[in-house]
Order: structure tokens, then C-alpha cells, then sequence
């Protein structure tokens, strides 16, 4: 009988989990890379050392650049999806505060930070620009989607779906702000006055 034998089975196991553990490495290593040293230093050698792999191993993985970091961010960005979806596992059961809050933690942290580095890199990366685009439209759709399920959010009635999306604009905006200083009083209070106006807005 033809077939793979149970040794050849045990030793694929193996290396398969090996493989995805290096991946995953890579990258974390990739993201973080981002977050601290921007993406003019932030090569390849650099992310492989930080994720204890050789050059050649990153490169099996993620053949260029550009594929390793907008899978690195894609990457965190779904974790941080699977996180925020977690916080609340049935429904937000009306606390907006609470989703607010979790929305705007989004947008700072090293995630963010991250895809900033990546953003402003697109905008003079002509290889990287159209990746970053797709990258960020499917995040933001993804994000959206969230916000609406967790705000329990009819988009059916006129101006709801610009008041989610005004939301997120929001948080965007009080990320780019976290940057230069860390500012959690006046971030509270922007969260409180925003989730008044979602109380009147969606009912």
C-alpha cells in the first residue's frame, strides 16, 4: 500500500507548526520593527534578527519587502479584530461607552503606530502604495462592520452609516494625536461627548 507512513506523518506535523510559529515570528517582529524605527529602518536583516531567524528563512516566507510588512499588519490587525470582538463575546448589551472606549483603543497602540510608518511609506513607495491601499480598505471595512455590530447600528436609516463611519474618524484622529502625547484625560472625555452623541443619533 501506497501512502505516507506514520513516521512521515509525525515528522510533517512537526515542521508544519514550526514553520507557522516562524511566520508568526516574523511577523510580530516585522510589526514591532515598525512601530519603533519607521520603515526606512526597518529591513528585512533587521526583522529577522529581531524574530531570531536568518535572512534566508524570512525571505522563504515573505519573498520581498513590501509582502512581509503588509502581511505584518494585516496579520495584527485581525488579531486586534478577534480581540475587540472578544471584549464583548455577547453583544456590548447597550454599553456604548464601552465600545467607544474599545474602538478608540484601536487606534493607539503599536498597531497603529505601525500602519502609519506603513501609510506614510506608501505615499512615496510606488511598489508599496497599491498593497497599502487594498490593505487598509479591507481593515476599514472589516473595523466598520464591528463598529456596526457592536453599536447595534441600523444603517437602513439616513446618516447612520456617516455617523459610524465619523466614529471611526474619530478614533483615527485621536490615535494620530496619541502619537506626540499621551493625553487619556482629554481621550476620555472625547469618548464620553461621542457616546452622547451615538445615544441621539442611533436611538
Amino acid at each position: 500500500m501506497g501512502g505516507v507512513s506514520a513516521v512521515d506523518r509525525a515528522e510533517r506535523v512537526p515542521k508544519q507548526d514550526r514553520s507557522r510559529a516562524t511566520r508568526q515570528r516574523l511577523l510580530e517582529a516585522a510589526v514591532a520593527c515598525l512601530a519603533e524605527h519607521g520603515w526606512a529602518g526597518s529591513t528585512v536583516s533587521v526583522v529577522a534578527e529581531r524574530a531570531g531567524v536568518s535572512r534566508g528563512a524570512a525571505q522563504h516566507h515573505f519573498p520581498t519587502r513590501e509582502d512581509l510588512f503588509t502581511a505584518a499588519v494585516e496579520y495584527v490587525a485581525e488579531e486586534r479584530s478577534t480581540a475587540l470582538r472578544a471584549l464583548f463575546p455577547e453583544g456590548a448589551s447597550g454599553d456604548r461607552h464601552a465600545v467607544v472606549a474599545a474602538l478608540v483603543d484601536l487606534y493607539t497602540g503599536p498597531l497603529f503606530r505601525a500602519a502609519l510608518h506603513l501609510w506614510v511609506a506608501a505615499s512615496n513607495e510606488e511598489q508599496l502604495r497599491p498593497r497599502v491601499t487594498e490593505l487598509e480598505s479591507r481593515v476599514g471595512r472589516e473595523t466598520h462592520r464591528i463598529a456596526v455590530d457592536l453599536l447595534a447600528a441600523d444603517e437602513s436609516v439616513p446618516g447612520v452609516r456617516e455617523t459610524v463611519q465619523g466614529l471611526l474618524d474619530m478614533a483615527r484622529g485621536l490615535g494620530l494625536a496619541n502619537l506626540l502625547t499621551d493625553d487619556a484625560a482629554r481621550r476620555e472625555r472625547v469618548v464620553t461627548q461621542w457616546t452622547h452623541l451615538l445615544d441621539e443619533a442611533l436611538g
